[in-house]
């Protein structure tokens, strides 16, 4: 795989052999005269570019206030349509992921008739207060991300959201290795370019879920220490419980039960923080205590790596309202994610050399530093 990356306002290219020869679509030269390019894993680079393409936008007009918008938001709040809306986006997921040949039903029920409820007492913290937000309905769960129903599809539901972002991929493993594959690809990247040759020996992945983005952070870099965190004792509770089935690591991962805005973690001790499709699922306010508290617990020259929905996206801006309506009808704080300028809160905070870039059709990764010198 190769990516190139210009300016922050520019666009993503990128390369893959993999995707080449399952053919997603539009291919697209390179342009080496449209600014300075990033080049990683030239080795692999024997096939044209592939864009991932912006939209016109900075984000999807669905998320300002205009009449469409507060139609929708209308809507939502209507009961008995939210009802059904909440329904209609559940059954989008799980028809996304049988009509590709993943069990939902199976899996889930895998996990809630396994021992899982044993990990619960080794991992929840008693004295934790929920934060307001995290108390809303997510995903078409009453209980929102406090359920063990939550937890038990939350795998099957990211299998869904991968193949929904790679839809050209002929298989799971395929799409999984574009969509995770450039996220990693773009977090090495970047911390090679300015962490002044530091080796990420610490890990934290923070809203970490049930251990799947953990999992690859630690595969990705084994000889680190990871650490995965979470509000949700479920989810962590079943990332633990399917942790212990794998064979053992060289250095297990540490699984956490804290709110990300106050984990309570030594300051500069990690060399990278990792949130991975945690943004769109808070209110502004939330987002910009996280990155606060990401900026404490780095090292200086450390590495910020972001990875959700990608506002520029061309294919989630031009979404037809049938689907960001169903959308919105599951995630609370959508638009508060699109409409926060998430580049300057970065750097309000004190993140240098920010940048962003599209790492699959409807995915962005950001990535930033703190500054070798800060207090």
């Amino acid at each position: 795989m190769a990516l190139w990356a210009t300016s922050s306002s520019q666009k993503l290219f990128l390369a893959s052999s993999a995707a080449t020869r399952y053919g997603n679509g539009r291919r697209m030269s390179g342009r080496r005269d449209s600014g300075s390019m990033l080049h990683v894993g030239m080795a692999e680079m024997e096939t044209a570019s592939i864009a991932y393409e912006e939209g016109d936008r900075k984000r999807p007009n669905w998320a300002d206030d205009t009449p469409l918008s507060r139609l929708v938001e209308a809507l939502i709040a209507f009961k008995p349509l939210y009802s059904l809306l909440k329904l209609g986006a559940r059954q989008v997921f799980i028809s996304t992921a049988e009509k590709k040949s993943i069990p939902w039903r199976q899996m889930a029920n895998e996990i809630l008739e396994s021992d899982v409820y044993k990990e619960l007492d080794t991992i929840r913290n008693p004295s934790l207060q929920y934060p307001d937000y995290y108390l809303n309905p997510f995903h078409a769960y009453d209980e929102g991300n406090l359920s063990w129903l939550a937890a038990a599809e939350a795998e099957v539901a990211t299998m869904s959201m991968t193949l929904r972002a790679i839809p050209y991929a002929p298989t799971l493993e395929k799409a999984t290795q574009e969509m995770r594959g450039n996220w990693l690809q773009a977090i090495k990247q970047h911390h090679m370019m300015h962490s002044g040759n530091a080796k990420i020996e610490t890990v934290l992945d923070m809203g970490c879920s049930v251990g799947v983005s953990t999992g690859f952070l630690a595969d990705e870099f084994p000889s680190a220490k990871v650490t995965g965190l979470d509000l949700s004792p479920y989810f962590l509770s079943v990332a633990q419980y399917k942790e212990k089935k794998r064979p053992p690591r060289k250095n297990p991962i540490t699984w956490i039960h804290a709110a990300g805005e106050n984990t309570g973690l030594p300051s500069k001790s990690f060399d990278l923080v990792s949130f991975g499709y945690v943004f769109h699922e808070c209110p502004e306010r939330a987002i910009i205590a996280l990155v606060n508290e990401a900026f404490r617990l780095l090292k200086p020259g450390g590495t910020l790596a972001i990875t959700d929905q990608a506002p520029k996206s061309k294919i989630i801006q031009e979404l037809p309202p049938a689907i960001f309506t169903l959308m919105k009808s599951t995630e609370p704080f959508l638009n508060e994610y699109y409409l926060t300028d998430l580049e300057g809160r970065l750097r309000e905070v004190g993140f240098v050399n920010v940048n962003s870039m599209l790492t699959d059709p409807r995915h962005m990764t950001m990535t930033a530093t703190v500054p070798h010198q800060h207090d």
